[in-house]
Parts: structure tokens; sequence; C-alpha cells
């Protein structure tokens, strides 16, 4: 019956305007959350913050984000709420606001919360539309979900450069034009997600879950082991993404402005990765991209801190794409091994692992105050290491 079941999902049509359509709802969601790190030399110089505090309201972000994220999966799993998707987004359009017109470090930390939020009520939704709309072609559908969030958030530094050095931190008012814009789309997926759901085509999943209660011994250690290679991928980018360019302004004399090229060329690659890691893993397997992702990047991560300017680009190119293309093959590896649970999976390796990658954000700062930016770029480069753990996870097409 199970098999039968999932026969019928995987012989559905891929709908590829939902699955664009959601993807452009995750950039102008994860646009949201890419404000905040854009805004942060800003911040730090009008503001007189230390690294630690930058270093909580990246935490105050990603910890609300993540946290919330498997909580509003696992309601959704058992309760599927479309009209969720909107919300989000009009939750952001609030912490925009706020981020414009705070006054100091505490309500910039209220704002962000908002933000977060809406991003936690996002992305488990989202998931299930790409699982939904995917068809057969699930490792597809997740990279062209997943693109769009990784695209939003390389934008920062684009960010940094055209909105915040001209306009300050007022500019982030001008965002809310794009939260706008994203409700009115959502509102066109989150049609078309409720209507699947009267239609019945989605039923036979929902029954699939509720039959779902004992989880074995060795999909636990899965599931961790995903996690713990998420934290490890997730403690390596808020390293890069908060603070190397604070580390490029002091080590190798750039402007502000210079810095966020820097970081962009890190972030763009990894959203191609991030597209081009779906399809390679439907054709080579779901684990062997992993492994490829997480050991094939980190001789070049140990290189980074100690090459000349030349290199940063190059190596920043080669370790965004190699490091971040299982990104989205870990969400479907996930939710294949927890069939029936696809956003309560999406929250825990996405939003959970996030949420351990925020706990990196401070732990950042704090070591940046205390003795460099060196020093933590060091720590940084040896994090991609931990992905020699990706040998023991089972070959996926036995672990499904």
């Amino acid at each position: 019956m199970e098999a039968e079941k999932k026969q019928q999902a995987l012989s559905s049509p891929t709908m590829y305007r939902i699955l664009f359509a959601i993807s452009l709802g995750h950039l102008l969601n994860d646009s949201m959350q890419a404000v905040v790190p854009a805004v942060f030399p800003i911040l730090e110089k009008s503001m007189n913050l230390s690294y630690m505090q930058v270093g909580w309201i990246a935490f105050a972000l990603n910890m609300t984000s993540s946290i919330m994220q498997p909580v509003f999966g696992f309601y959704t799993d058992k309760k599927p709420a479309p009209y969720l998707l909107p919300f989000g987004m009009f939750s952001s359009m609030l912490g925009m606001i706020g981020l414009a017109f705070a006054p100091n470090f505490y309500f910039i930390l209220l704002s962000v919360l908002f933000i977060g939020l809406g991003s936690a009520v996002f992305h488990p939704e989202g998931a299930r539309v790409a699982h939904m709309a995917a068809g057969a072609k699930r490792g597809l559908a997740q990279s062209i979900y997943q693109v769009g969030g990784n695209t939003g958030t390389a934008l920062a530094p684009i960010f940094t450069v055209l909105v915040f050095v001209p306009f300050g931190q007022k500019g982030a008012v001008s965002f809310t034009g794009l939260a706008a814009i994203g409700i009115v789309l959502l509102l066109f997926v989150s049609t078309w997600y409720r209507k699947e759901l009267e239609t019945g085509k989605t039923r036979v999943k929902k029954k699939a879950t509720q039959g779902v209660e004992k989880i074995s011994a060795e999909v636990k250690f899965v599931i961790i082991l995903l996690i713990f290679l998420m934290f490890a991928r997730s403690w390596y980018s808020a390293g890069i993404s908060n603070f190397y360019q604070f580390y490029l302004i002091e080590h190798y004399g750039l402007t502000i402005k210079q810095a966020q090229y820097y970081v962009f060329a890190f972030m763009i690659a990894g959203a191609i990765g991030t597209f081009l890691g779906g399809p390679l893993a439907d054709r080579f397997g779901k684990k062997n991209i992993i492994l490829f992702s997480m050991i094939g990047s980190a001789p070049l991560a140990l290189l980074l801190p100690y090459v000349s300017l030349a290199w940063v680009v190059p190596l920043f190119i080669a370790i965004g794409f190699v490091i971040t293309s299982s990104f989205s093959v870990t969400v479907v590896y996930a939710q294949e091994v927890l069939p029936g649970k696809v956003g309560m999976v999406s929250g825990l390796i996405v939003g959970l692992a996030f949420g351990m990658g925020a706990l990196g954000a401070v732990a950042f700062g704090k070591l940046a105050d205390m003795y460099s930016l060196g020093f933590i770029m060091t720590v940084c480069s040896f994090l991609p290491l931990l992905g020699v753990l990706s040998w023991l996870l089972p070959n996926d097409r036995k672990a499904i």
C-alpha cells in the first residue's frame, strides 16, 4: 500500500509554474532576511555596536526562524495551512518597517524577531508546496525551490552597496514593496495549494503520515547526522556571511562597498550550487552529492585564510558552489527517510540546523571581540572537515 501511494505521487506531473512561483516567493522571503546582515556594517558604525552585538542580532533572527520552523512544520503536517504563506510575508514586512526606524540595539532585536517569525512560517509550507508540485522530479523541484532562497540570501552584499551605503538604515523601508509583491504572489500559490487539498490529491499523503508512528533507530541516527552536517555548513556560512566582510576591511584594507562584492561571489556561487545539486543527486545519488559537497569544500576552506586578495574570489566561487551543492539534496534525502512528514523534516533539517548556525554567529562575535577576526576565520576553515561523517550515511536507495 505504501509503495502504491508513493508511485502515485511520483506519477503526478511536475507543476513548473507553481515551483517557479514558490521559488520566487522563497527569494523574496529570504531577501527580507538578507537585509539584516546587509545593514550590519552601517549599524556597526552608526550605533557603535560590538561584534558580539552584531552576533546577537544574527542570533535573534536565525534562532526565531529556526526554532519555530519545526513547530510550524509539525502542526501543518497534521493540519495544512495554505494561507500561512502570505501571513509569513506580512510578518516580514512589519519587521522591515521596524528595522528602518529602529532607534537602538534593542528595537533592532525586536524588529528582526518579526522577520524571523515570517521566515519560520514560510519555510515548512513552502517546502510542502515544492514537494506537492514535484511529481517524479523531487531533486530538481527542491533545487528550484531552494535556489530562490539562496539567491535571496546572496543579494545581501548587493543590498549593502546599492541601498544601505547611500541611504543608511532607513533604506530598509524600501523592502516593504518587495514584501507586498510577495504577499500577492503567495496568495496565488496558496490558492493552488488549497485546491489541491480539496481535490484530495494529497489526502493519501496525509493518511500515510498518520500511519507512521514508530521511527526506527537507524532513521533517527540518519536524521540526527543530517542535522549535524547542516549545522557544520551553517556555522561556516555564519562566519563568512556575517563577519568575512569585516575581515576583508580590516585585513585587506577594503572599503565597505568593495568588501560586499567578495561576499556576493561566495553567496551567488552557493545559489548556483544549490540549483545544480538537485539534478546531480537525481542522477548520481543523494549520499554521493552530500559526501562530495562536504569533503570537496574542506581543502579549499582551509586555504582561504592564507591566500592573497587576488585568490579570494576564485576560492569563494569554488567553496560556495561545492559546499551548498548538497543543500536541497539533504532536505530531499531526509523527506524520503521520513515520508509523510514533509513540513517537520524541512523545519528540522533547515530550520533547526540554521538555529545552531545562529549560535555560531554569537560565538564568532565573542571570539572576534576577545581575539581577532583572523582567529575566527581560521576556526571557520576547519568546519567543513566535519563532513567526513557523511560516510556514515546509508546509501539513499537503501535508506528510503
